[in-house]
């Protein structure tokens, strides 16, 4: 290692001007370069130096479970302005992120634009184009006749732009030319070429490092060992030493903010299916059941975190591992999806892609179906799973979720009818709900537009919402309830429980029985068309 690449955590922050815009490549506690933001934050705390700090983040930096992340800069003076794809999040109960405190005091300058985006946006920069030209997110919280991507009062700046284009309408987003990328590996040889043999992903570690090199800013690698010149095989080299100013040696990273370091998350060995876990008994798994009905054999299904995440164990314990094929935004395709704080990551992967090439197959609609959470719905069938001003980071905002409906073939939804202290148990085949939730879900008007419900309508898009007492399709008059649980009463239980009125399909079914027991369902899933 050259002395001029390698370098401490401190001298790292020390290269950081006043005013520069930084780039960081992260998801949560994957990949994160804590290390380097903790000693930028602690720069600050000590001298007052850099001030004035714009950051791009297109999935977030850190979390509120052990890896702080952008909480160490989240600093007044120190940071100005932050553009994410998502924020640290968790639920009300905890201690909002000093981040989120920021924001909703209109400390900073924030905007949150879809993770895909921000990625092709650095992309572009990297190119020498003036930026991206997209559909993604029109008619959503991003588009500027809404509220254009910004979080707070503060952030006045128009970013995103309507244009006419070929007879089209589209989103216009400028080129992002980060001055500093922070990113993390595995491995730096003495040339400074990364490999990232322990990482669970990629994401987008070369395109954040070749946006600030071709941008004419530099590169500062946090990795966990370092190893002689030309020992990294070349196929492994995923970011190559020519675009690497700096390596900061952080043997203390862990592979996520859960695991140390697991060789199945990596793809360095493959586990028995056996080790799997099964999905507790209770509502969630109900939930989840019943939105494994709607796959088919054969397709390839994107997988977003909540309930969604557990419809893959639902079909290890059915016997049917291997029927779908799951694409994470993170990259990884195939295998098996993890849970909690590995969420992003899967043991057993057939790939995993970078990031950016993973949200052009998600923008384009390449994929067969999406299973995702929701956080409220409206009567026009927009969707908000980005803000809710009254609890901020229960939801770490929009992510890839706009990436991934808004060419989305087929969309299923899962969650809760209602929230905030239901309690909702399942005995002897039935739903029994003893007592209502305080919040209602189903709304006249969502906060945030995250999905467009008037696109999906004028897209033809399919669009299922699953929760454990109904099942609710969109049609071009609306919501119509076409399934409902045992033990539900329609009136008392689902209408009256929705602030706005659904229509009840002539042919209302009640929901599989065998949802309803913990038993194995004898699950099977029809082909593809």
């Amino acid at each position: 290692m050259t002395p001029t690449k390698l370098i401490t955590a401190e001298a790292a922050a020390n290269l950081i001007a006043e005013g520069a815009t930084i780039a960081v490549n992260s998801s949560s506690g994957l990949n994160c370069p804590d290390a380097l933001l903790r000693a930028i934050g602690e720069r600050f705390a000590a001298t007052g130096a850099p001030r004035n700090l714009t950051t791009i983040h297109p999935i977030a930096a850190g979390d509120m479970y052990g890896v702080k992340g952008i909480d160490h800069i989240a600093q007044p003076g120190l940071l100005a302005r932050v553009i994410a794809g998502s924020y640290p999040s968790g639920p009300s109960s905890m201690e909002s992120p000093r981040i989120w405190q920021m924001i909703d005091n209109d400390e900073i300058e924030a905007y949150n634009l879809p993770s895909g985006l921000i990625f092709h946006q650095l992309r572009e920069a990297a190119a020498k184009r003036p930026g991206v030209l997209t559909q993604v997110g029109l008619d959503t919280f991003v588009d500027p006749r809404r509220q254009g991507g910004k979080m707070n009062r503060r952030t006045t700046e128009e970013i995103v732009q309507v244009v006419n284009f070929d007879g089209q309408e589209w989103l216009y987003l400028r080129s992002l030319h980060p001055d500093v990328a922070l990113i993390r590996a595995t491995s730096a040889d003495e040339r400074g070429n990364l490999s990232f043999e322990q990482e669970g992903a990629f994401l987008g570690a070369y395109d954040v490092a070749l946006a600030a090199h071709n941008s004419g800013g530099i590169v500062i690698a946090q990795v966990k060992r370092l190893v002689a010149a030309d020992s990294i095989p070349a196929q492994s080299v995923r970011v190559p030493g020519i675009l690497v100013d700096h390596i900061v040696l952080a043997p203390e990273q862990r592979q996520t903010t859960q695991t140390d370091y697991d060789p199945a998350i990596s793809g360095e060995i493959r586990i028995p299916s056996e080790s799997f876990e099964s999905a507790e008994w209770g509502l969630e798994k109900v939930i989840a059941r019943r939105a494994a009905m709607e796959l088919r054999e054969g397709e390839a299904v994107n997988l977003g975190f909540g309930i969604s995440a557990l419809v893959p164990r639902i079909l290890h314990e059915e016997g049917l591992d291997g029927a779908v094929t799951w694409v994470i935004e993170q990259g990884p395709v195939g295998g098996m999806p993890l849970l909690g704080f590995q969420f992003g990551c899967a043991a057993n992967a057939q790939a995993i892609i970078p990031s950016p090439d993973q949200f052009s197959y998600f923008q384009g609609g390449g994929f067969d179906r999406s299973f995702l959470s929701f956080m409220e719905i409206d009567r026009e069938g927009n969707v908000n799973v980005s803000r809710l001003r009254s609890r901020p980071h229960v939801t770490a905002g929009v992510g890839g979720f706009i990436d991934i409906t808004a060419n989305a073939k087929r969309i299923v939804l899962s969650g809760t009818f209602t929230t905030a202290g239901s309690r909702v148990d399942v005995r002897d085949g039935k739903l029994c709900i003893e007592k209502e939730g305080k919040v209602h879900k189903f709304v006249q008007e969502v906060e945030h537009v995250t999905f467009s419900g008037r696109r999906a309508r004028q897209t033809g898009q399919e669009v299922v919402v699953v929760t454990e007492r109904c099942v609710l399709r969109l049609e071009q008059d609306g919501w119509c309830v076409t399934e409902i649980a045992p033990g539900v009463e329609l009136e008392r239980d689902v209408l009256a429980q929705c602030d706005f009125p659904l229509r009840v399909a002539d042919d209302l079914r009640v929901m599989d029985a065998r949802l309803f027991v913990p038993e194995m369902m004898q699950l099977s899933l029809p082909p593809k068309p």
